[in-house]
């Protein structure tokens, strides 16, 4: 019996939650969990449509992209899930997704602003998106750039990933993470819903303003940190 069946079944679990909560199509998309104390994560493997997925499809790899476990290919966004697990050594889970308005916005190449309450419930940054690539690295290693990317966007903005736990990619589409894939895949949905809002919020009034920081900490404070008093004890 595999020593990774139960890593397995749940990344297996997080990924057949992308089509459910429609934000992937066909293939598009995957999810990775990590176990820190084997040192190796599982991912999806590459171009396998979510009806015929099976748990004992799910790959095994090492921090260094190399497979453990598996007969299929990993997804080709493994050395980007890798390149995050090795340099945020607290995360758990990470899910990309191609969902449409987190998509749309990475190509605007915009940040998706924060213009409200329920934005400010999960984070109290706007979302960044980070610039796309430079043509010298997309001919490197194009998907150990892309996290690279992603960490230089982070440091530029001066944003910490523990609070901010997800990103567009110019002209890509979303990453998320956080303790868990369970998590990670949480935060893609939220990721879609609130570039769907601040877009339909553009729609209306064009200059529609940023929340003001008073009610956007009020809000990520009532259900973060010490003295956070939203739900149950």
């Amino acid at each position: 019996m595999s020593q990774y069946k139960e890593l397995k079944r749940s990344c297996y679990e997080a990924n057949m939650k992308l089509p459910q909560l429609d934000l992937v199509i066909y293939t598009f998309g995957n999810v990775s969990e990590v176990d820190r104390d084997k040192g190796v994560f599982a991912i999806k493997p590459s171009g396998v449509p979510y009806e015929l997925l099976k748990v004992d499809d799910i790959v095994i790899c090492d921090f260094e992209d190399n497979i453990v476990e598996g007969v299929k290919r990993p997804s080709s966004d493994t050395k980007t899930h890798g390149y995050l697990y090795k340099n945020w050594k607290d995360i758990g889970g990470i899910a990309h997704t191609h969902s449409t308005y987190a998509v749309s916005w990475a190509q605007a190449q915009r940040d998706v602003p924060n213009f409200g309450t329920t934005h400010a419930d999960h984070l109290t940054a706007d979302i960044p998106c980070a610039p796309p690539m430079a043509d010298h690295l997309i001919e490197q290693d194009y998907e150990y750039m892309t996290g690279k990317q992603i960490l230089d966007c982070f440091e530029e903005k001066g944003l910490s990933h523990q609070e901010v736990q997800m990103i567009l990619i110019g002209n890509h589409g979303p990453f998320t993470w956080g303790k868990d894939a369970e998590k990670a895949v949480y935060n893609s949905k939220i990721l879609e819903e609130l570039a769907k809002m601040a877009y339909i919020t553009l729609q209306i009034n064009p200059q529609a303003e940023r929340l003001k920081n008073s009610l956007i900490k009020k809000h990520y404070e009532r259900k973060h940190g010490a003295n956070s008093y939203y739900g149950q004890v």
